[in-house]
Formats: structure tokens, C-alpha cells, sequence
């Protein structure tokens, strides 16, 4: 079986007015660290958590993209509604040029809602939002693919929209979300690479067998969408408990332990793992990974 990929996952939210004067710092020496062995940095596109500083998303990728050039880069991902999707596009297609094509296209259909209040964006009701994803990915296609494009959906509509340069070839576009019923049947229809983060490894099976019965609806081949999993990571010599999470579940323990659990995600079909080690900014746990976990995989 084909190793997996990783990437790491940028902490864009520092703990304290005080830790945000170290956070790139702090990012930096991870990346230092990961050099060589992880291929991809990803961002998640958040304003705000509570009073914490908080580095927007696409200005982060671009600052990225810049100092690290070995890197592929992406968000993890772009909340639909933060952005006009046409705009989406052109970011998209703009960044991916000027990194010679280094951008996976992360999109999902958003979720924080005191976010969404805060920053002015009605937030209307999660089918809602899903099918505004829909229009958005076929917006972002049409315009990747055509010059000019129109678009006309239920929610977004585009005219003689241009999108020069167009990405040649386009960056694969990701989809994000775990909705079995709706969100899942869009990855079956419009993504290369599929994201479920925080489950068990039972739940995410479930969540591929339910993409997997779209995929046979659609008679799209459930093998041409790459799977990727974004996992938070507590590894300690003495297999340490992080404190219990009822929304998140984090793969903890011992080095065998996490490359057990780990494995068994890859033996799912897992070709990518997005990772944030719990214990930022502190490097153990993932110099732990790298000398203990990596090798078992």
C-alpha cells in the first residue's frame, strides 16, 4: 500500500494578546521541523475565536506561499460564505499561478455561526448553505474551465465572468464536511479530494460508506476522489490523556499507540493526514511523531 502524505496544519490563533507577538514564530519552528517530510501547509479560514488574535486565512496562505516555496499549500478550508464565489475563483486561480501551481482548492459550506453574526453574513439554515456550496464549486469549475463563464444556480449567479490566467491545470478542489445526506452527495459530484476531520475511526468509515453509495448513484468511480482525514494529535511516551473533547476526538497515546489508530485510517483509503499536534507550541509530541509514528506508516 501507497505511504500516506501529510501536511501541517498552521496554528493561526494564539492563546493571549501576549503569545501573538511569538505565533509565526511558534509556526515557523514547526515547519522547520516538518521540512522534507510533510508536503503541505493548510490554514483554516476563521476570523475569530472568542478574544484570541487570529490571522485571517488567505493573507496567511500568501504570506506562506512566499517564504515557502517547497510547500503545496491550502485552506482548510474556505468558508463559501465569506466570499463571493467568483471571487473565490480568481484567488484560486491567481495564487495557483503565481506559486507555478501549488494550491489545493479547500472549500467547505461554513459552519461557526457567532462568526457569521459578528462579521455582518446572514447565516442561514445548513441545507441552505450546502446548496450555496453547490453553486460555488460549480461556479469556481465553470470559471477555471471557460472565458468567458455564466453560471445561474439557486443562489449565485455569474455572467461573462473572467478569470485570466486561467490555472492550467487547475488546482484539485477539496471539499470539506461530514453531512451524510447532503454535503457528502456534493463531494460525490464535484470533488477530487474529499476532508472529514475529528471522528473515530469508526465514524469515518461510515462517512466513506455513505460517499461511496453517492459516488455508485452518480456512477462516479468512489476511487478517483482522494481521502483525507484532519486529525488532531497528542503523541507522549507515557500514552498521556488529552482533556476530554465530546465535539473533537483526538488520536492520543503512546507512539504505537497513534500509528495503530493512524494505520488504521490508511487502511481505510486515507492518502492525506492534515495534522495539528495538541501540545503547540511545544515539540515533543511531534518530534515524537517523526522519529517514533512516521516509519510506522
Amino acid at each position: 500500500m501507497t505511504k500516506p502524505s501529510f501536511g501541517w496544519v498552521i496554528t493561526p490563533a494564539a492563546r493571549d494578546a501576549a503569545a501573538a507577538h511569538t505565533l509565526m514564530e511558534d509556526n515557523r519552528r514547526f515547519i522547520d521541523r516538518v521540512r522534507g517530510t510533510f508536503e503541505m501547509l493548510w490554514v483554516e479560514d476563521h476570523f475569530q475565536w472568542a478574544t484570541r488574535p487570529t490571522l485571517e486565512c488567505w493573507t496567511t496562505l500568501t504570506f506562506l506561499a512566499a517564504r515557502y516555496p517547497e510547500f503545496v499549500l491550502g485552506p482548510l478550508v474556505l468558508g463559501q460564505s465569506y466570499r463571493n464565489p467568483a471571487l473565490t475563483a480568481k484567488m484560486f486561480a491567481t495564487l495557483h499561478w503565481l506559486t507555478g501551481g501549488r494550491m489545493v482548492a479547500g472549500i467547505g459550506a461554513g459552519w461557526k455561526g457567532d462568526e457569521y453574526e459578528a462579521y455582518g453574513w446572514q447565516y442561514p439554515a445548513a441545507r441552505v448553505r450546502i446548496e450555496q456550496l453547490e453553486d460555488a464549486v460549480q461556479i469556481i469549475r465553470s470559471m477555471w474551465s471557460q472565458s468567458p463563464a455564466t453560471f445561474e444556480g439557486k443562489h449565485y449567479t455569474i455572467r461573462d465572468a473572467h478569470c485570466e490566467p486561467r490555472p492550467d491545470p487547475p488546482p484539485p478542489l477539496l471539499i470539506a464536511g461530514a453531512g451524510e445526506k447532503r454535503t457528502l452527495r456534493v463531494v460525490a459530484r464535484h470533488a477530487d479530494w474529499m476532508n472529514v476531520g475529528f471522528r473515530d475511526v469508526e465514524t469515518f468509515a461510515r462517512k466513506l460508506k455513505a460517499l461511496e453509495a453517492h459516488c455508485e448513484e452518480f456512477g462516479r468511480d468512489y476511487r478517483s476522489i482522494k481521502k483525507t482525514y484532519f486529525g488532531f494529535l497528542l503523541v507522549t511516551e507515557d500514552g498521556a490523556k488529552p482533556e476530554p473533547r465530546p465535539d473533537l476526538h483526538i488520536i492520543h497515546g503512546t507512539p504505537e499507540k497513534v500509528a495503530e489508530e493512524l494505520n488504521r485510517f490508511k487502511d481505510l483509503g486515507v492518502e492525506h493526514f492534515m495534522l495539528r499536534f495538541t501540545d503547540f507550541p511545544h515539540l515533543a509530541g511531534l518530534d515524537l511523531f517523526l522519529e517514533k509514528v512516521l516509519p510506522e506508516l
